[in-house]
C-alpha cells in the first residue's frame, strides 16, 4: 500500500480528496497547513506528497523546497487554480513531479498518482539495488566483481596490517593510488600521515629536495629549512607513484633510508631518523627495467617484499557496467542531476570499448556523458571517445544536406538518424567495408561504429 500525503488549506476539500484516495486503496495523511505537511514529512515514510498551490503562511512553492531538503527524491504534484499554471511549471522546475489544475476528474489525479508512485518506487529500488552492489563489490572506494579484483582485496587486507614495503604494479589509470591509501586505510598507522609524490613529475634535483628536504642554505631559493615527504610521512606511509621513473643516483639514497631508517637533508649532515612505511608504483616492469640496468636490483627487492597486481580495465569486463553506473551516481549527486541514468545499449556498448586508459579514462567518460546528455539519459552516442564529436562531424555537414536525404518538414530524431546512416554507408563504402578504416574516417571507435551498423541494420552485400 502507498503512502500519500494530502495538503490543503480547505477543510472540506482535504476531506474530499483523502476519501477519493482511501477508496482507491491509498493511505492517507493529511494537513491543512506547510507546518503540519513537514511534520508528517519528516516523520513518516512517504510514498507521495499532493499539495495545493495557495496557501497561506506557506504556499506550495516553498512547502515543495523544503520537501526537497528532507528527501529529494520524494515526488510532489501540486494542485493550482487555472490562472497559476505559470506557477505550477516554475515548480516543476524546482522539483515538482507534476501539477493538475483544478477542476480536475478523478480518472486524472489516479493515473498521474499512480504514475508518480510508480517511479518513485522504481527509483528507491534502483537505489537498493546499488547500494547491495556496492556492499558487495565494494572495498575501500574500489569496485570489483571480477575473481582478480576480489583476490586484490583479500590481499590488501592481508598485507595492511604489516609494515612491509608494498610495490604496486599495473597499467596507468587502473587504481594503484586507490590501492595505496586503501593499504594505508586499513594499516595499523591510519591515524598518521598518507604523503604522496609522484616520482614522474619532478626533475631529479627538485624530486631529491622533496623527498629528504633542504637546509636554509644548500642551494638558491632556499631560504628556509624545507622538510621532505618523508619526514612528513613519520610514523605513516609515504606513497612513491612512478618509482621506475626515478634516477638511479637518487634510487641509492632511497635504498639506504629503507636499510637504515635514517637520512639526510639536501645540504644537511645531521641524520634524521624516520619511522616510514613505503608503498611504491609502477607502469613499467622493473624486472626488465633491472636487466636494462635503469633500476637497481637492490632496491627491486626491498621495495618488492608484498606485491599486488591490478589488471587493467579489459580483463575485468563484468566490472565496467557496475564502475559506470558508481560513476552515474557520482555525477548525479555533483551535477544535481537526480535523475541521471545511463541507458542499457549504452552499458553493453561500455563493455565493447578498449579502455587505454582504463577506470580512469571510463570516469572521465561517464562524466562527460553526465555533462552533454539529453533528457538525464546517457545514451551509446554519449560517450565517444574524446575528441571525436568534431571528427564526425566535420564530414557529416560538408557532404550532406538533410533536405537531399529526408523530406522538409522531418522531425529531428528522425532526421540526425538518416543522416547518421547516410554517413556510416558512405564512410564504409569509401573504406571497403574495412570496419577499421571506416570508424577512423569518421572519428569513432570500431566498436562504436558496429553498434551503429547493427542499430540501422547496415550488412556487407
Amino acid at each position: 500500500m502507498h503512502t500519500i500525503l494530502v495538503v490543503d488549506d480547505e477543510p472540506n476539500y482535504l476531506i474530499i480528496l483523502a476519501e477519493i484516495l482511501r477508496d482507491e486503496g491509498f493511505e492517507v495523511f493529511a494537513a491543512e497547513n506547510g507546518e503540519k505537511a513537514l511534520e508528517i514529512v519528516r516523520s513518516t515514510d512517504l510514498d507521495l506528497v499532493l499539495t495545493d498551490m495557495q496557501m497561506p503562511v506557506m504556499g506550495g512553492m516553498e512547502l515543495l523546497r523544503q520537501i526537497k531538503t528532507i528527501n529529494r527524491n520524494l515526488p510532489v504534484i501540486m494542485l493550482t487554480a487555472y490562472g497559476e499554471v505559470d506557477k505550477a511549471v516554475a515548480a516543476m522546475r524546482e522539483g515538482a513531479f507534476n501539477y493538475l489544475t483544478k477542476p480536475f476528474k478523478n480518472d486524472e489525479l489516479i493515473a498521474n498518482i499512480t504514475k508518480a508512485v510508480e517511479h518513485y518506487s522504481l527509483l528507491r529500488e534502483n537505489t537498493r539495488l546499488r547500494s547491495e552492489v556496492k556492499k558487495r563489490y565494494s572495498f575501500a572506494e574500489m569496485i570489483g566483481k571480477n575473481k582478480q579484483m576480489q583476490l586484490l582485496f583479500n590481499m590488501i587486507e592481508k598485507v595492511a596490517p604489516t609494515s612491509a614495503s608494498v610495490l604496486i604494479t599495473g597499467e596507468s589509470g587502473t587504481g594503484k593510488e586507490l590501492v595505496a591509501r586503501a593499504i594505508h586505510n586499513y594499516s595499523l598507522r591510519d591515524k598518521e600521515p598518507f604523503i604522496s609524490i609522484n616520482c614522474a613529475a619532478l626533475p631529479e634535483s627538485l624530486l631529491e629536495s622533496e623527498l629528504f628536504g633542504h637546509e636554509k642554505g644548500a642551494f638558491t631559493g632556499a631560504i628556509a629549512l624545507r622538510k621532505g615527504r618523508f619526514e612528513l610521512a613519520d610514523r605513516g606511509t609515504l606513497f612513491l607513484d612512478e618509482i621506475g621513473e626515478m634516477a638511479l643516483s637518487l634510487q641509492a639514497k632511497l635504498l639506504r633510508i629503507i636499510q637504515e631508517r635514517t637520512f639526510q637533508r639536501v645540504g644537511g649532515t645531521q641524520e634524521q631518523k624516520v619511522d616510514v612505511r613505503i608503498v611504491a608504483a609502477t607502469n613499467k616492469d622493473l624486472k626488465e627495467e633491472v636487466e636494462a640496468n635503469r633500476f637497481r636490483e637492490d632496491l627491486y627487492y626491498r621495495l618488492n617484499v608484498l606485491h599486488v597486481h591490478l589488471p587493467p580495465l579489459r580483463e575485468r569486463i563484468e566490472d565496467i557496467p557496475l564502475l559506470a553506473e558508481h560513476f552515474v551516481s557520482k555525477f548525479a549527486r555533483r551535477l544535481n542531476k537526480l535523475e541521471l541514468k545511463i541507458a542499457p545499449a549504452t552499458l553493453r556498448l561500455l563493455t565493447t570499448l578498449p579502455w587505454v586508459g582504463n577506470v580512469r579514462e571510463l570516469e572521465n567518460t561517464i562524466e562527460r556523458a553526465s555533462i552533454l546528455c539529453l533528457n538525464n539519459t546517457i545514451l551509446p552516442e554519449d560517450v565517444q571517445p574524446e575528441g571525436n564529436t568534431a571528427k564526425l562531424s566535420t564530414p557529416v555537414s560538408q557532404s550532406f544536406d538533410p533536405d537531399d536525404i529526408v523530406p522538409p518538414g522531418t522531425p529531428l530524431p528522425v532526421m540526425l538518424d538518416a543522416i547518421e546512416e547516410k554517413a556510416l554507408r558512405s564512410a564504409l563504402s569509401k573504406a571497403d567495408f574495412v570496419q577499421t578504416k571506416a570508424a577512423d574516417s569518421l572519428g569513432i571507435t570500431k566498436s562504436l561504429l558496429q553498434y551503429k551498423m547493427k542499430k540501422f541494420g547496415i550488412k556487407k552485400n
